[in-house]
């Protein structure tokens, strides 16, 4: 998505240039979001940078002021109109009930892809992997971070996993719009599809049919635990990853620190109708009000809402400027004084560091690969991909059966089955019983550890006997009027000859 917002306002950082501004809406945020936002903004307008913000408020005020989202209806109209968002982190209050702001923002106004580039800075920032250079691709919107969360008993909650063809395809083509775009070479899909062969079985088999149409680039798949350790030890292998929501929010903070610290790692969150540029850091309420946090994070995250925008040219004047910094020896507290870092001799404070960027631009780094963002690329975020609309693609749904789950205190898997047997009666037939997934009935190991959540299968006594909701329907009520309590069902499905469910383990 490029921003097409009306441009009405001539900048004021570039006088004479010609170039219109472009509106962006600014959110300070919590704890040292407001001393790394002035930096940031402070290095933007010293640059050239030809925007117009527009300022709201996000964040635990927002809140504790009655606003259970963290954010305001009159922000959302800032959001909408700008279609990009600057970002400081922000800090969710302590209790139940409050959710996450990033995850409501990206989620509301679908900015499906996280994007986070993470890249060694040595000899300057001392990291274990000198040759470290990986971009993390996340999906943002579904997953586990769909946050549908339900305590069924006494003893188990349950979070629903939810992985959609749609959101796999527009992720895993953005992934490889973003290679093709950068000069990227390979891409990696990490999933678990050895356990959940369903869900992160479907992103791995779109990620195969994707990767037909970009036969330039390699393409490979690798288990998330494998493929992260292989990360933590052999990173110069990766190029791209693309992941799901939260293997990609685990490794890409996992990957962002081996570079030398999380606090060098912006991020840009991309949709078909905004965009979201944020440091990747939290809002460290601990250090708040102090002047000593790094702006770092930020700057470079809106490095990448300049390039979004299509000011390419100012984006690589500050990053240059910043590389320049680094080899100067140039550092916040939370790098000084490790091996070539703090040269200069004293840590400096996010106004003095964002000084220190200003007096170096127009200045390119000697040791440190120099960037360059080409005029044409905004297409470093190339526009979003729309999956193919498969709705009026007919598919032939057939039930089979139900999995009922029971609240029930009783132990024994045994005597749970002779209670359910004794109701049992019609077409529907009791054929196993797992507790966390586990088969316990029949043939059950007594040395498999149960809790109060039940899930019972039911199909037809006779394999090719056709089920009816109706017949569920009745299956349910027998149970209820037997006092089984009855919490969850999951209606077995047949779809085109395929099975749409899961066998139990051990089954």
């Amino acid at each position: 998505m490029k921003n097409d917002a009306p441009q009405h306002l001539l900048s004021t950082a570039e006088p004479g240039s010609g170039r219109l501004a472009v509106p962006i809406t600014v959110a300070h945020g919590d704890g040292i979001g407001p001393e790394i936002m002035e930096a940031t903004l402070k290095v933007l307008q010293a640059a050239g940078a030809s925007i117009a913000p527009e300022v709201i408020e996000v964040g635990e005020k927002v809140y504790l002021g009655g606003h259970s989202s963290g954010i305001a209806p009159d922000a959302w109209d800032s959001l909408r109109r700008t279609r990009v968002l600057l970002k400081g982190p922000i800090t969710t209050p302590s209790g139940r009930g409050y959710k996450s702001l990033n995850v409501t923002i990206r989620k509301t106004l679908g900015l499906f892809a996280n994007v986070r580039p993470c890249i060694s800075y040595s000899p300057f920032v001392p990291t274990r992997h000198p040759a470290l250079d990986i971009v993390v691709v996340r999906e943002n919107e579904e997953d586990l971070y769909a946050g549908i969360e339900h305590r069924q008993t006494g003893e188990v909650v349950q979070c629903l996993k939810l992985i959609s063809r749609p959101g796999c395809e527009r992720i895993v083509r953005y992934a490889f719009e973003y290679a093709r775009a950068h000069g990227r070479r390979k891409l990696t899909c990490m999933t678990k599809d050895n356990i959940m062969k369903m869900t992160d079985g479907l992103f791995h088999e779109v990620f195969d049919e994707v990767a037909r149409e970009y036969p330039e680039l390699v393409a490979e798949h690798m288990i998330i635990d494998i493929g992260a350790a292989r990360v933590a030890t052999r990173p110069e292998q990766f190029d791209v990853i693309v992941t799901s929501n939260l293997y990609g929010d685990i490794l890409s903070d996992i990957v962002a620190e081996m570079t030398g610290s999380v606090g060098l790692a912006g991020s840009a969150n991309i949709g078909r109708h905004a965009a979201m540029f944020e440091a990747i850091h939290g809002s460290a309420p601990d250090i708040a009000g102090r002047g000593v946090a790094n702006p770092s994070g930020l700057l470079l995250a809106a490095v990448m809402m300049l390039v979004h925008i299509g000011q390419p040219d100012v984006a690589a004047r500050i990053h240059n400027a910043w590389l320049s910094t680094l080899e100067d020896g140039v550092f916040t507290a939370d790098l000084a004084g490790r091996g070539q870092a703090g040269r200069v001799g004293r840590p400096f404070g996010s106004m003095d560091f964002a000084d220190a960027v200003i007096e170096r631009l127009g200045r390119r780094p000697h040791t440190l690969p120099a960037v360059d963002y080409p005029e044409a690329s905004a297409d470093t975020a190339p526009d979003p991909v729309e999956p193919e609309d498969r709705s009026g693609v007919p598919v032939t749904k057939r039930l089979l059966g139900v999995d009922v789950f029971l609240h029930e205190p009783e132990r024994s898997p045994d005597d749970l089955a002779r209670r359910l047997l004794a109701v049992q009666s019609g077409t529907l037939q009791l054929q196993m019983i797992t507790n966390r997934g586990v088969k316990v009935w029949p043939q059950g190991l007594a040395e498999t550890s149960c809790t109060d959540h039940w899930r019972c299968r039911y199909l037809p006594g006779q394999a090719d006997s056709p089920i009816r909701q109706r017949q569920v329907i009745e299956l349910l009520g027998a149970l209820t009027d037997a006092g089984l309590d009855v919490i969850k069902t999951e209606n077995l499905y047949d779809f085109d000859g395929v099975k749409g469910f899961s066998l139990g383990q051990g089954q």
